[in-house]
């Protein structure tokens, strides 16, 4: 089944706010719905494979039960990109661009029309209080299944009167090496900045249960969430979102092997991990083991 624009439910944007920060130029844009999206547009900077990245990358944690935005596609008209000041991309080189009307990725802004306290950094101490702090091993194991070749973002939210931020993972347009959907895999791509937040991991059992849905997801899971990402995202072309699905199925059973290869990079995120201790036994003791102990 193929996304269709007859059969959308498309958020339409009816205001644009203000410009976001970040490479793609993004904006935060007022939907008919109420809500707040942080909207992507087809004819961004980076590349136009970075919406479809996003929607697949983005659907795939929240399946895992990773804590993401909620994401959809958002249209923004012709006539709102006409008649609002500063809705064009700069370009590195050339004049600016408008920018194209149409179906945009949108990403829900953290916070909402009525935030609490939304940063995008924490001191050093205040990691350790994040309430959803052991996540960002669950996070790591989808960047390195999903080959993120950006490092890792998050933001942090508060409510009025809660104490404790939350994390929230968000820009996932590089995953799959942005618009090249290849995986040139390395230790220290798609890894948050701070070791911090890897301060509690203690072994395998500090991926769960994330990583185990990581390698059990179902092949229709894959293909539903395509299934959401217009055709204008990609070229049009299926052949390329199916094998781009069909590599994403072949790492599910490789992701373990490149956590590890970050563990055991020097950079040295797990301090706290298990190891299995050797102790040398004297062979005395040894021959003595394998014959009957008298009481």
């Amino acid at each position: 089944m193929l996304w269709s624009e007859e059969d959308s439910l498309a958020v339409l944007a009816v205001q644009a706010i203000r410009r976001m920060r970040g490479g793609a130029q993004s904006q935060l844009m007022l939907g008919a719905d109420g809500r707040l999206w942080v909207v992507k547009f087809q004819n961004n900077p980076q590349h136009l494979r970075v919406l479809a990245n996003e929607m697949i990358a983005t659907r795939l944690a929240q399946a895992a039960g990773l804590t993401v935005p909620a994401t959809d596609v958002v249209e923004v008209t012709e006539w709102l990109i006409a008649n609002t000041p500063g809705m064009h991309v700069e370009l590195a080189r050339g004049p600016a661009q408008r920018y194209t009307a149409g179906l945009q990725f949108g990403s829900q802004f953290i916070g909402g029309l009525m935030p609490g306290q939304v940063v995008d950094y924490l001191p050093e101490q205040q990691l350790d209080e994040v309430r959803n702090v052991a996540e960002f091993a669950g996070m790591l194991a989808l960047d390195k299944w999903t080959g993120n070749c950006d490092g890792r973002q998050a933001v942090f939210d508060r409510r009025p009167r809660e104490r404790k931020y939350r994390a929230t993972f968000i820009d996932q347009g590089f995953c799959f090496n942005a618009g090249e959907w290849t995986f040139p895999d390395s230790p220290l791509r798609g890894v948050y900045a701070r070791n911090r937040v890897y301060a509690g991991v203690t072994g395998w059992s500090s991926f769960e249960p994330w990583l185990s849905r990581i390698e059990t997801m179902e092949p229709e899971t894959l293909w539903d969430v395509a299934d959401m990402v217009p055709p204008e995202w990609y070229g049009g072309d299926m052949t390329q979102i199916e094998r781009l699905l069909e590599q994403m199925l072949r790492r599910r059973g490789r992701v373990r092997e490149l956590i590890a290869s970050f563990r055991d990079s020097n950079r040295e995120p797990f301090p706290m991990w298990e190891t299995k201790i050797s102790v040398a036994v004297p062979r005395q003791f040894v021959e003595a083991a394998a014959g009957k102990f008298v009481n």
